[in-house]
């Protein structure tokens, strides 16, 4: 669940994998990460903490105070009970990244993915309760649920719901089989946006009436398609809140990790994925969500990956391309030019005139101006309307409407 650092300089890839359903020859599962590193890496070394500092909230509420406050019961684990699960954290991680490390694993008898992060700030007791409480209590189908926390030193530990599928980037961008995608119909891609944006809409405005949250990692890694419905499901709901990467409209009571006085910010993010007054800025607002979200959309019309890399014969460097030039380019062109971009796995089996408007709709959502882009209600609600045409468009020639896959080898 990892986000990279903004640096000058790009690397020469920034492709993604994990091995899946949607890879014919092999089928062993990843679960989405944030990070655009690939994981497992082999060089994570973290810095576990100690297991005396477990809850070291800066307020003095006890940990039995903290379960006995919390109706619904989200889980507040003991610190205990994540080293047993994970062998002392010793256990071979299920993903892992520059800045987080997850193992698959059973707490009171349910199977889960348990995710290691770093706080980015201390928050005070009275919020992190709150929060967690906000977070364990949404409900949505495209919504990976959070279990519950605990926290250890300057660590966070948070428990996902296990969930078979793999991400999406994996499932549009297979390296081993870059010819297959599982999302080989105009219609599943059309499913994927509509379960995307009925999530993020629900993350905005209806997981709680008092509160404004912001996702902060939504990318096609941290999206996954599930195995026998290709239904799609927002993962890491709640990190940034829990993780302390959200700053209140009006401050926050919160205390900085590490030197208090540093006049530099460390920007988190991935390229390819950040608005531009988040990276201008470091504060991260539900448009940066919806200028992620279009870029996602992007993906899925195109099959293109955000931002790669590719080496330029004649400069003798590499080349930065980027997605959201690309559909620029192509909107500007107009024609045919449409037909050339659309991912071609699909066959030219798609309505033109809602590829058109899902371009159309990706761009206004990735726009530089904050205040132009389009409230993630309305993208929700022209994302859906778009789907019912394409539905009425595939039935009209005979084409199935409802899908499902199989791990079998092809």
């Amino acid at each position: 669940m990892a986000t990279e650092s903004l640096k000058s300089t790009p690397p020469p890839s920034s492709s993604s994998s994990s091995s899946s359903f949607i890879n014919p020859p092999s089928c062993t599962n990843k679960y989405p990460s944030t990070s655009t590193n690939k994981y497992p890496s082999t060089n994570y070394s973290p810095n576990y903490p100690s297991t005396s500092k477990s809850w070291s909230f800066s307020s003095k509420t006890s940990l039995s105070n903290l379960k006995d406050s919390l109706p619904e019961n989200p889980h507040i684990y003991d610190f205990s009970e994540i080293s047993k699960a994970t062998n002392n954290l010793l256990q071979k991680p299920f993903s892992s990244s520059s800045s987080s490390v997850s193992w698959r694993c059973s707490l009171r008898g349910k199977e889960l993915i348990l995710f290691q992060r770093k706080l980015r700030r201390q928050i005070e007791s009275p919020e992190l309760q709150q929060r967690l409480l906000t977070i364990c209590r949404s409900h949505h189908s495209s919504v990976i649920k959070l279990l519950g926390a605990t926290t250890s030193g300057n660590y966070i530990y948070l428990a996902y719901e296990y969930v078979h599928g793999a991400n999406l980037a994996t499932c549009l961008r297979n390296p081993q089989n870059p010819s297959y995608t599982v999302l080989s119909s105009w219609l599943s891609r059309m499913q994927i946006a509509t379960d995307i944006a009925n999530g993020l809409d629900y993350i905005h405005h209806c997981s709680d009436l008092n509160s404004e949250f912001v996702h902060n990692h939504i990318k096609s890694l941290s999206i996954l398609v599930t195995e026998d419905s290709l239904n799609a499901k927002i993962c890491h709901f709640g990190t940034a809140e829990l993780c302390g990467e959200i700053v209140g409209k009006e401050g926050s009571s919160s205390k900085n990790f590490g030197r208090s006085n540093s006049k530099v910010m460390k920007i988190e993010g991935t390229r390819g994925y950040m608005a531009p007054e988040f990276q201008a800025s470091g504060l991260t607002t539900q448009k940066c969500d919806v200028y992620a979200f279009g870029v996602v959309i992007l993906e899925l019309v195109s099959g293109e990956e955000a931002l790669r890399y590719v080496f330029d014969e004649g400069g003798g460097g590499y080349k930065r391309i980027s997605v959201i030039e690309r559909a620029r380019e192509v909107m500007a062109v107009g024609g045919g030019e449409l037909r050339k971009w659309v991912d071609k796995r699909m066959k030219d089996s798609y309505p033109v005139e809602v590829a058109e408007k899902m371009l159309l709709l990706g761009l206004e959502c990735v726009d530089d101006d904050p205040e132009k882009r389009p409230d993630m209600g309305l993208v929700d609600g022209r994302v859906s309307r778009l789907y019912l045409e394409s539905k009425n468009w595939a039935e009209k020639i005979g084409l199935p409407t409802d899908f499902s896959v199989s791990m079998a080898p092809r």
